[in-house]
């Protein structure tokens, strides 16, 4: 599988994932394209696209948090006609190696899961736990969203572990969101 990054805007690139993007989440919970747009004029995040067969597969926007020295994963999504093929967990592993050839010293992934007690929700965690991911126990209430979230959490070195406490680990995810709406929507 192909994995293509970029941390410039590329109209290009985003083409072959916005369709991927539209798919795996509604649009209350997608940022608009105007807000990305943004976000990488000012070097804030990273879009990845995997192709298989030259065609794109899954996308994923991430960040790193310097302060906690993780990578924030913000969304992660597979072609829905190509889920339950593995794509998912070879794209969360190639995440992971992707952060430490760009950031050595990068301790673990971060993200965030919806919390509410469902049955999709239920398999995104289940998917992120079969990954490796550890989800905390807090759960997280935004004011501008109506859904509760849990921080997980992967760590990559045992000797700079990542917290377990998700409210510390929601530090890193708020900052990210708070860097990407400043300034306006």
């Amino acid at each position: 599988m192909e994995h293509v990054t970029t941390a410039r805007w590329d109209e290009a690139l985003w083409a072959e994932a916005e369709p991927i993007y539209e798919e795996g989440f509604p649009e209350h919970g997608r940022k608009p394209r105007r807000i990305l747009r943004r976000m990488f004029e000012r070097k804030l995040c990273a879009l990845h696209v995997w192709r298989e067969q030259g065609e794109a597969a899954a996308m994923a926007l991430t960040a790193f948090d310097a302060t906690m020295d993780v990578l924030v994963v913000d969304y992660l999504a597979v072609r829905h006609r190509l889920r339950g093929r593995g794509i998912g967990l070879r794209c969360a592993a190639s995440l992971r190696g992707w952060a430490l050839a760009v950031r050595p010293g990068c301790r673990g992934i971060v993200i965030e899961a919806e919390a509410e007690a469902t049955p999709e929700n239920a398999a995104r965690i289940a998917f992120w736990q079969k990954a490796g991911f550890l989800a905390t126990e807090y759960v997280h209430a935004y004011i501008w969203v109506p859904e509760t979230y849990r921080a997980m959490r992967l760590g990559f070195d045992p000797g700079r572990p990542l917290t377990d406490e998700g409210r510390e680990l929601f530090k890193a995810i708020t900052r990210y969101h708070e860097k990407a709406y400043r300034g306006g929507t």
